[in-house]
């Protein structure tokens, strides 16, 4: 056992300060960013949002609502044929992620798909990024499909993050351990890791080998959003901030025949269990909870919140693009007898 002395930070720990610039107005600020991908050298432009592969979230109503500015990554639980019909699409392939699990089922249903149509993007998706198998099975598909944009993870911390990008041969690494909403894991585990400094870390390590991180979990604001891409973030990841809204499948609440709220759920939750893998097993805890979000009608207005409150943020820093806001950011740590700050 060893102890990590090191102050490690959340989102509510900092806030950040305000600079005198000559700012642009919000409305020039510039949120579309450019990437070419490291193992795939494909190339994106868009605003680096990406709408969670939670199955209530990552679905083809959300996708098409998003695209082709946004990105989704729609869950895995979609059958053969409709992922079919809706890659095949032209317009959709541009902007969407096909999610797999870490099954020989999946690898198979991924390449009975490319037989029909084209995937450019897929998300290698895990709870514990940190094994070897995880690694080798980035590498596997990696290895048969040369051309396809990678993300993977979940990891928070900077040597898995390098492992991933150079032995796993991914593109994206997606950073988060415990910190979303409806994430039960360092409750239930004890294991986690502060999620603004995951980022700030990870994004480090990624940035030294020209590859991409992807913040997953623990935005519950657009304030939330914006540290993350101030900490050196390159896509965020959204799943309770994009919950229950019409473009979401899920079981909905009603009062008098109006939709009230939506049933949210984590991917490790007894509920998604029961419903996709026949219930916990015994060798097992459930990692995750289920809660009621409010309804909140059509996701368009709430990106536009999200999207106001990024180009805001940059000109109150003098960020005139949002690839700028990084550099341009000073974090204030709070909640704390002394306040500090530090430059991301």
């Amino acid at each position: 056992m060893r102890i990590d002395n090191d102050s490690k930070l959340d989102f509510d720990d900092v806030l950040i300060r305000p600079k005198r610039s000559e700012a642009p107005s919000r409305s020039a600020v510039d949120l579309d960013r450019h990437f070419t991908f490291l193992n795939s050298r494909a190339t994106w432009s868009g605003i680096p949002i990406i709408a969670s592969n939670m199955d209530t979230v990552g679905t083809i109503a959300m996708a098409d609502a998003l695209g082709p500015q946004i990105m989704t990554s729609l869950h895995k639980y979609y059958s053969e044929p409709e992922l079919v019909d809706f890659f095949g699409q032209a317009d959709r392939r541009t902007f969407t992620f096909l999610t797999l699990g870490i099954k020989d089922d999946d690898l198979d249903r991924l390449r009975q798909v490319t037989q029909k149509t084209t995937i450019q993007y897929v998300c290698v998706d895990a709870a514990n990024g940190y094994t070897k198998s995880f690694v080798d099975w980035v590498k596997r598909i990696r290895d048969a499909f040369e051309s396809v944009t990678i993300m993977a993870g979940n990891v928070a911390t900077p040597e898995m993050v390098q492992e991933l990008l150079i032995s796993g041969a991914a593109d994206i690494v997606k950073i988060g351990i415990g910190p979303g909403s409806v994430c039960m894991t360092r409750v239930m585990t004890g294991v986690g890791y502060p999620q603004l400094s995951a980022i700030i870390e990870c994004a480090d390590a990624a940035h030294g080998l020209k590859g991409h991180v992807c913040a997953d979990g623990g935005c519950r604001t657009p304030g939330d959003v914006v540290k993350a891409f101030a900490a050196g973030a390159d896509f965020v990841m959204l799943g309770g901030l994009l919950a229950g809204h019409d473009e979401c499948e899920g079981q909905w609440v009603e009062e008098d025949g109006q939709r009230t709220g939506m049933q949210f759920y984590g991917m490790s939750s007894k509920t998604a269990m029961e419903r996709y893998a026949g219930g916990a097993r015994d060798y097992r805890a459930c990692e995750g909870k289920e809660i009621v979000v409010p309804y909140k009608g059509s996701v368009k207005e709430t990106i536009r919140e999200i999207t106001g409150g990024i180009r805001s943020a940059c000109a109150y820093v003098g960020a005139s693009q949002l690839r700028d806001l990084s550099r341009c950011t000073t974090f204030v740590l709070c909640n704390r007898t002394h306040n500090t700050v530090f430059e991301a």
